[in-house]
């Protein structure tokens, strides 16, 4: 579920049930408005979150249009852009996130099987 705080969107799922997965991933995803390049990276990234991660993360959508300060404050110079906040090492991706291997690779995510 999506919900709007003044233009910013925030998805938060409940922490993981998993034994494999103790810390909850925190990720940010700058997209620019609802065009079909943002709407593809959020669509990709949702399930690859759902897959994989079972509930056990928080996702925030930036719209950069609406919120430019948060942009400029993460030195965001193209759209989309995903950052893996939490567990550190800090991970930052561009595109539209349709290489799932490579997404799930940088995440460190293991495929759920």
């Amino acid at each position: 579920m999506i919900r709007s705080h003044r233009n910013l969107w925030t998805e938060k799922a409940a922490k993981a049930t998993s034994s494999r997965r103790k810390e909850q991933m925190v990720l940010k995803l700058y997209v620019s408005g609802s065009t079909p390049k943002s709407m593809k990276a959020i669509k990709n990234l949702k399930k690859i979150c759902d897959d994989n991660l079972e509930g056990g993360y928080d996702l925030e959508i930036i719209d950069i249009y609406q919120q430019p300060v948060l942009a400029k404050g993460e030195q965001i110079i193209a759209v989309p852009t995903l950052i893996k906040k939490l567990p550190w090492p800090l991970q930052t991706f561009i595109g539209d996130l349709s290489n799932t291997e490579k997404v799930l690779l940088g995440l460190n995510i293991v495929r759920k099987n």
